[in-house]
């Protein structure tokens, strides 16, 4: 469902400002000449500015009154907000929904007169409907939902289609909770894990290079495996994603495969290949670093969605297009098959990567998972998904690898020249190199971990 509101944090998602907070915090103490404990500020961090001023009056004696020392630190703050820049993009994207229609409040544990100071210092606060703090609804911190459904009676937008723009992992994990969908922004400056984020977010971004409009009018939450008209019984969607590889599959190939197709993304650089084979992508996604302005635009023109990312990012053209994949597949409540071509040339760093992107879909339980070329087919077997692969008449004298990407894993190998049976297989070495197919029935077995698996023809 397309995006209608959005509920922004303030520090440390559209303010960088987490180091600021951590100053003004702990000068509470400094100022006064008195040793910071270690965990003084993560303490502190969660609660709203007033409760964490009580706390510090109760512990260490400051101000006259709780009172007192919460206008001392409100002070602090907004004089601290004038040297604090936003984040990279920030502006950018908040112009790109405002031009959209789409109504944003401000959540945060922050007080409110602080907010506004912030918002006005940078000249963004005529983006914002509202603003809500923590203490606008009883001084129950982030922990608790409040201030986000608080938020979204304000913007008075469907809960399913209003998303939380979060950087703290209580943040983004009680927002998750309450059923809202959730873009967790990683500023690993800040001293956020990675493990405390990403899973529990729906997009997970390290800044705003790797955010646009149409990026969440894209998104799909994956269902409930166990819910009432899951993916159970439906056919896998078959989705083809074409990549930018200096060395291309031929056209023939690519036509192939999307023949075979029930979608298509292209990624970037792919638009060559795709305009070459003349198949019209679904959607076209990349920062166009890879691809000619004439190769780009005959994508875009071609393709019913056309998602655009600047090229200063974290996230791959790649990554970025099986993201789309995933989209598509939960949007129409079905497993995803994937197969990708015009991948694997050029760099062998690229080519790793693939496999580990491959490796990871494996692993969450693709239906498929396999890089398709000219010359050679990979395929990730997992017991969660794909376990077995029968490699077929066609395949009998051709060459057959299998190595290892996942801990622990164990393989069949029947109708080849040297078989294994229930064989442990060391994390990328290389038992399984190079054996020959010599049987029309002959199949590889995943039982444990993961195994790329490689048919080289000719």
């Amino acid at each position: 469902m397309p995006i209608t509101g959005a509920i922004f944090d303030c520090d440390g998602t559209l303010a960088d400002s987490m180091g600021m907070w951590r100053q003004v915090v702990e000068g509470l103490l400094v100022k006064r000449g008195m040793p910071v404990p270690p965990d003084f500020y993560e303490r502190t961090e969660p609660v709203s500015l007033h409760d964490g001023c009580v706390m510090v009056h109760e512990e260490f004696g400051l101000g006259q009154d709780a009172e007192s020392l919460y206008e001392e630190l409100c002070a602090d703050v907004r004089a601290a907000y004038a040297r604090v820049p936003l984040l990279p993009g920030a502006r950018d994207f908040l112009q790109e929904l405002a031009c959209a229609g789409i109504p944003m409040v401000m959540a945060s544990s922050t007080p409110v007169r602080e907010l506004r100071s912030c918002l006005e210092t940078h000249g963004i606060a005529g983006f914002f409907k509202d603003v809500v703090s923590t203490e606008d609804v009883g001084g129950r911190d982030k922990e608790f939902p409040d201030v986000y459904e608080e938020a979204l009676r304000r913007l008075g937008t469907p809960k399913e289609s209003t998303w939380v723009f979060e950087d703290a992992p209580f943040g983004v994990q009680t927002s998750h909770r309450a059923g809202f969908n959730v873009v967790g922004l990683m500023n690993d400056h800040d001293g956020r894990r990675e493990e405390d984020v990403r899973p529990y977010c729906d997009v997970y971004a390290h800044g705003y290079a790797e955010l646009s409009l149409a990026l969440l009018n894209d998104y799909a939450r994956p269902a409930d495996a166990s819910a009432p008209g899951s993916s159970a019984g439906k056919k896998p969607l078959q989705v083809l994603v074409v990549d930018g590889s200096p060395e291309p599959s031929s056209p023939e190939t690519v036509a192939r495969l999307a023949a075979e197709a029930d979608y298509v993304v292209c990624a970037d650089g792919g638009a060559a290949a795709c305009r070459a084979a003349g198949v019209a992508p679904d959607v076209f996604c990349g920062d166009s670093d890879s691809a000619s302005a004439d190769d780009a635009d005959w994508a875009r023109a071609a393709a019913k969605t056309d998602i655009r990312f600047p090229a200063e990012k974290y996230a791959t053209d790649l990554s970025l297009a099986l993201d789309c994949a995933r989209h598509e597949a939960a949007r129409q409540g079905r497993a995803l098959s994937l197969t990708l071509t015009c991948a694997s040339g050029g760099r062998p760093d690229h080519a790793l990567a693939v496999v580990g992107l491959l490796a990871g879909l494996a692993q969450e339980g693709a239906a498929c998972a396999r890089l398709v070329e000219d010359a050679s087919e990979l395929r990730v077997l997992a017991p969660v998904g794909q376990a077995e692969w029968r490699l077929g008449p066609d395949a009998c004298g051709q060459t057959f690898s299998a190595v290892a990407v996942a801990p622990n894993t164990r393989i069949d190998e029947k109708g080849l020249k040297w078989e294994l049976a229930d064989k442990p297989m060391g994390l990328l070495d290389d038992l399984g190199i190079s054996n020959v197919v010599v049987d029309v029935d002959a199949c590889v077995i995943c039982r444990s971990g993961a195994v790329a698996a490689f048919l080289l023809r000719g």
